[in-house]
């Protein structure tokens, strides 16, 4: 048991080690290292690859610290009293809670699982999911600076992003068991050592190390995914459906779910597909990518049952679907 523990702390100081000399060092010694000039659709895949590493990994970092800061300092009891009792008081409460959580979509998955452990109620947690990736002041300004000509986009992903997340979190109130965390197997120090400040402290390290490499290494895979799919996705194919409501509308949101791209930086993206997709599918984009993405899926299958996972990804997509459909014809009557 120790050993392992000292492992994985051995292995996050590599990593994090490994992502500076990236950082710093990639651009002198990796083209180098690895000749790309007789693959460049690999060269591509590798690029798009790390894009997505580097800008993703400093926020599942967060989340785990965020999810083990939860778990060993705050208790049950103090969650309990922060909770509304009424289901849509705790809806509106996960909504106003989600304006201060600065987290992107892969660090709000740990953190939701470990609420919800401590006892919040899962729909609080689902609202959670839904809102925390959009509503906050990075991809309020990001959403605005892309569509400067079209604020009914920014106004759009708003009030579309608060809808689903009141829906589903009454649907899942109704009708979900509470019964949806997978069970814990991270490792932690328990019983007496609990009661000196220094085990606390060494615990939260082992937690963070341990919780951390358990999502990233579902982070990595869905990650190679979506940059394979990058590189290989035809965009003339794109543009003879992007005319269509329906069809457009679902492309769009299965563009996002493979892009696997950061809550804060998908508005330029969704920007670059405004001239050949109506509104409503470019708010498909914007609004179901950070709800849900092929590797928040694999994460969240890392967290929560896969029973729950299905429900919430067949829900989401939905709810999404069927209000961005609206949303379009409102914005293309001038009434949104």
């Amino acid at each position: 048991m120790l050993l392992k523990r000292y492992m994985g702390n051995l292995l996050l100081l590599i990593l994090l080690f490994l992502l500076l000399a990236f950082f710093f060092l990639g651009d002198v010694f990796i083209p180098k290292a690895i000749d790309f000039s007789d693959y460049p659709m690999l060269h591509s895949v590798f690029v798009v690859f790390l894009g997505l590493f580097l800008e993703s990994i400093p926020f599942l970092f967060l989340g785990a610290i965020a999810s083990s800061f939860i778990q060993l300092f705050i208790s049950e009891e103090i969650i309990q009293r922060m909770i509304p009792k009424r289901p849509l008081t705790a809806i509106f409460a996960a909504i106003a809670a989600a304006l201060i959580i600065p987290v992107c979509e892969c660090a709000i998955i740990p953190v939701v699982r470990r609420l919800i452990q401590k006892g919040v109620p899962v729909h609080a947690g689902v609202v959670l999911l839904v809102t925390a990736p959009i509503l906050n002041v990075i991809v309020f300004g990001s959403t605005f600076y892309a569509f400067q000509n079209n604020p009914s986009i920014l106004y759009g992903r708003i009030i579309l992003c608060v809808l689903t997340a009141i829906i589903a979190g009454l649907f899942i109130h109704i009708f979900s068991t509470k019964d949806v965390v997978k069970e814990d197997k991270l490792e932690l120090v328990q019983g007496h050592e609990h009661d000196s400040q220094s085990s606390k402290w060494t615990s939260f390290i082992d937690h963070t190390s341990q919780e951390f490499f358990m999502v990233g290494r579902y982070f990595i895979i869905g990650a190679l995914f979506a940059s394979v799919f990058q590189v290989f996705m035809d965009r003339s194919v794109m543009a003879d459906i992007g005319q269509a409501p329906i069809k457009g509308t679902a492309l769009m949101m299965g563009i996002a779910f493979v892009l696997s791209l950061c809550s804060s930086a998908d508005a330029f993206v969704a920007a670059s597909f405004s001239h050949s997709f109506l509104p409503g599918s470019i708010l498909g984009f914007l609004v179901f990518g950070p709800m849900l993405d092929l590797k928040n899926v694999l994460i969240m299958m890392s967290c929560f049952k896969r029973s729950f996972v299905v429900t919430y990804v067949l829900l989401i997509f939905a709810v999404v679907f069927s209000l961005c459909l609206i949303a379009g014809g409102l914005i293309s009557k001038g009434g949104f």
